[in-house]
């Protein structure tokens, strides 16, 4: 008895079996105008995407449930870009699914070279195609395909405005001034040196005048790190030791090579370590680069207290804060 299958026989390609759109008018029509709506939706979503980069305040914030706290601004330009996008592909695919042909064809594999006879056979192709998905009859999807489209090429236009205007002298000042409290970050909490044990580490924004509000590129340049350390254990000068009080030195949170957060502070070695490229900085000796890409210490602000016992700034910046180019040593 043989255990050998007899072995099967070719089924050959099942029977082309037509679309609805292929048989009835109304089917057709109705399969039109949900791409022309694709299309239009995807319009929506790029109007959407230049009402938000134009109208939509960049400090301004939704809440939303399960996301809490977003940006509108950002929330708008992702949503429209998304929307858009979407809305071309999906009314592509579904024009090719329902209304382009659906006649199978055989490709022959040809050289990777492109030759003048080639062209001119793309272009008939391109042509002949055309003529295949019906574009020349389908007006409504015509038009509403060039719209979406055409928004999306053009909407890349708005972000040259990103390219100006020139910052001046915006990224060599920050909201620190003499005599502004530093608080807490978040709590926005005066802090006196009470608060901070030895070895204890904080955040801190200067304190809102009376009607101020604080934007996202404030925080981004005002962020400062509260360390406290025994006073011996410093290594500055006379200068530099003047601005530390009571063993609390303040320096600024933001990595002088690609800006990022300065946020991991080595307790048993007085090291500050930025995560995103490893550079370390000596506490004990103002910051000093020690290791890593860092072209130069983080910033120091001089602190005092004030006639409450608040920790106050005795004086801005005495240097730019932030990441080090080409015009920044």
């Amino acid at each position: 008895m043989s255990n050998e299958l007899a072995p099967l026989s070719d089924p050959g390609l099942p029977a082309h079996v037509h679309r609805k759109a292929d048989t009835d008018p109304v089917a057709e029509k109705r399969a039109e105008q949900q791409v022309a709506v694709l299309f239009g939706i995807s319009a929506f979503g790029t109007l959407l995407f230049i009402y938000s980069y134009l109208f939509i305040d960049t400090e301004s914030f939704v809440f939303i449930p399960v996301m809490g706290n977003t940006n509108a601004h950002q929330l708008g330009l992702g949503m429209g870009l998304a929307i858009a996008l979407l809305g071309i592909g999906f009314g592509a695919v579904h024009w090719a699914k329902t209304l382009m042909s659906d006649t199978e064809v055989i490709a022959e594999r040809h050289e990777m070279r492109s030759e003048d006879a080639d062209r001119d056979a793309f272009v008939a192709s391109v042509k002949e195609r055309s003529e295949v998905a019906g574009l020349g009859r389908r007006s409504l999807i015509k038009r509403t395909l060039g719209l979406s489209v055409g928004l999306v090429g053009i909407s890349p236009i708005l972000l040259l405005g990103d390219l100006g205007p020139l910052p001046g002298k915006s990224l060599e000042e920050t909201s620190w001034r003499k005599g502004t409290r530093l608080v807490t970050d978040p709590g926005d909490r005066p802090i006196k040196p009470a608060d901070l044990e030895v070895g204890a580490v904080a955040q801190v924004l200067p304190e809102l005048r009376p009607g101020q509000k604080r934007t996202l590129n404030d925080i981004a340049k005002d962020a400062v790190l509260l360390i406290r350390l025994r006073p011996e254990e410093f290594q500055l000068d006379s200068e530099r030791l003047s601005w530390t009080y009571q063993g609390i030195i303040a320096f600024s949170k933001i990595c002088s090579h690609m800006g990022c957060a300065v946020a991991l502070y080595e307790q048993t070695t007085k090291h500050l370590l930025c995560p995103c490229h490893q550079s370390t900085f000596d506490v004990t000796r103002a910051a000093k680069v020690i290791f890593g890409p860092s072209a130069r210490p983080l910033p120091q602000l001089a602190i005092t207290v004030d006639a409450e016992g608040f920790l106050v700034a005795q004086q801005p910046f005495n240097e730019a804060v932030g990441p080090s180019y080409w015009e920044r040593s």
